[in-house]
């Protein structure tokens, strides 16, 4: 399978760079796959699991929390907002994680915010149900 570079990067640190097969990005308008050669886009990033192939069968995963996701000849660039490897999720990091998440919803009167808002407790939830915490 053909490789392409592919970086992450959060405010905090650059979490991954290197060639990569494939990557599955929790895009705004639903998940998609990137893979080498695909048509450059940019997208939104909505809170899920980011999911970096670079050996086949083999899937690192990657909470991310918003950003933007561009991808180019160059391959693909994620930044993100909030990015936490699945390694270092603890039960109480996406509790913190979904309190925050709730302050944002209680905290606005805009539906568009309050609509993302909600969204990300719900995908948090999810998170949290499918690492079993």
């Amino acid at each position: 399978m053909a490789t392409f570079t592919f970086e992450l990067v959060s405010p905090e640190r650059v979490l991954f760079s290197g060639a990569v097969d494939a990557v599955v990005l929790p895009a705004s308008e639903g998940d998609m796959t990137v893979l080498a050669g695909h048509a450059p886009t940019m997208t939104a990033l909505k809170t899920g699991f980011l999911i970096i192939t670079s050996n086949p069968g083999n899937g690192r995963r990657v909470l991310v929390r918003g950003g933007f996701a561009d991808v180019n000849q160059s391959g693909l660039t994620v930044l993100a907002e909030r990015a936490l490897p699945e390694e270092e999720l603890t039960q109480e990091i996406l509790d913190h994680e979904i309190l925050t998440a709730e302050m944002h919803y209680d905290a606005t009167n805009d539906p568009v915010t309050k609509h993302a808002a909600e969204s990300a407790v719900a995908q948090l939830r999810e998170a949290k149900a499918a690492l079993n915490f």
